[in-house]
């Protein structure tokens, strides 16, 4: 899929005109965005648009695992980065350029650091349907069994609770996305990784703010280090999940949960009343309500949510823990993904 990134040259250029430090770019190499050179330093390049809250994980996570097969040093080009994201790069030791001039960049003998360039706005696309709220359920639910597909619309509709129109719509805009692949006698999802990505970015900056109800913190200090033991379903009727870390915990034994995410099919007052939490701005739990009614085929515990939420729920996390942990998640439980 072709993705225009002629924001690098103008990064670049950018650079050595504030700076007057000889900047090349390189962009035949196959096996990078570009190859930047700085100072007789080669820069592998990895490009992004713009870099936000909603994507920062992705591209955090994009970055380890470039620096697992490269030798080179890594440097990320942007139209735009958040300011706040720029300084979280910075205190990471993140080399980083923007369009404006932007910039981070850290060796052993030559330290560069920039900041305050007005960013050019970066014009908002009109986003497609299929990374908007109904796109998002249907998605979910094709990453999570992709033979759905396979499904009439009326059966999906019946599946996802999204009316027929827009899964029609959805669907042929996923063909033109690249993402479906139609033939004469079946469906097919194509493009798995790209889409989850993609997915991923649009479920936290479109639909799990809409989700999540109330930090909270349990009001018994010893339920952290006895969480496994909770009984999350008290009731036939209502449905609570681990996401997130302890839903990772659960299902890799990998790490330790320092934030908690809970699923609700009910309302974040019945969830807290039952599991003994206290409304907290500050707290270390999320009440996020389940936006889903399908049972994952191949969940290993009755207590969690499907992996691919949980993978979303670490990599949007950008603490480098959570990337590890998704990674195994990624190798392990999402194979059909990957």
């Amino acid at each position: 899929m072709y993705h225009n990134i002629d924001y690098i040259d103008d990064a670049a250029f950018e650079l050595q005109n504030i700076t007057d430090i000889p900047v090349t770019v390189d962009r035949s190499r196959k096996d990078y965005d570009a190859l930047l050179t700085i100072y007789d330093v080669q820069y592998a390049v990895e490009a992004r648009s713009e870099i936000r809250e909603a994507n920062k994980g992705i591209v955090l996570a994009q970055l380890k695992v470039l620096q697992e097969v490269s030798n080179r040093s890594i440097i990320v080009v942007a139209k735009f980065i958040a300011k706040n994201i720029a300084k979280e790069f910075k205190k990471k030791a993140i080399n980083y350029i923007d369009a404006a001039g932007n910039a981070y960049i850290k060796q052993k003998n030559f330290q560069l650091y920039i900041t305050g360039q007005k960013a050019k706005k970066v014009e908002k696309t009109k986003q497609s349907r299929a990374f908007q709220e109904a796109g998002i359920k249907l998605i979910f639910c094709l990453l999570n069994n992709p033979n759905d597909l396979m499904l009439s619309y009326r059966k999906l509709s019946e599946k996802t609770g999204i009316a027929i129109g827009s899964i029609s719509n959805i669907i042929r805009e996923l063909e033109d996305l690249n993402f479906i692949l139609k033939t004469k006698t079946k469906r097919v999802l194509k493009n798995k990784k790209e889409l989850l990505n993609r997915w991923i970015i649009a479920y936290h900056d479109v639909l799990r703010p809409r989700l999540i109800k109330r930090k909270m913190r349990f009001s018994d200090k010893s339920k952290y280090c006895n969480w496994k033991g909770i009984i999350l379903n008290l009731s036939k009727e209502i449905d609570n999940l681990w996401g997130g870390e302890p839903g990772a915990a659960i299902l890799t034994n990998f790490i330790k949960p320092r934030t908690y995410t809970i699923y609700t099919s009910g309302s974040w007052q019945e969830c807290a009343k039952k599991l003994g939490l206290v409304p907290d701005d500050k707290g270390d739990i999320d009440i996020v309500l389940m936006f889903w009614n399908f049972i994952y085929p191949k969940e290993k515990d009755l207590s969690i949510v499907p992996p691919v939420l949980i993978y979303a729920d670490l990599i949007n996390s950008g603490f480098d823990r959570n990337i590890e942990t998704a990674k195994i998640i990624l190798n392990n439980e999402l194979q059909n993904i990957k």
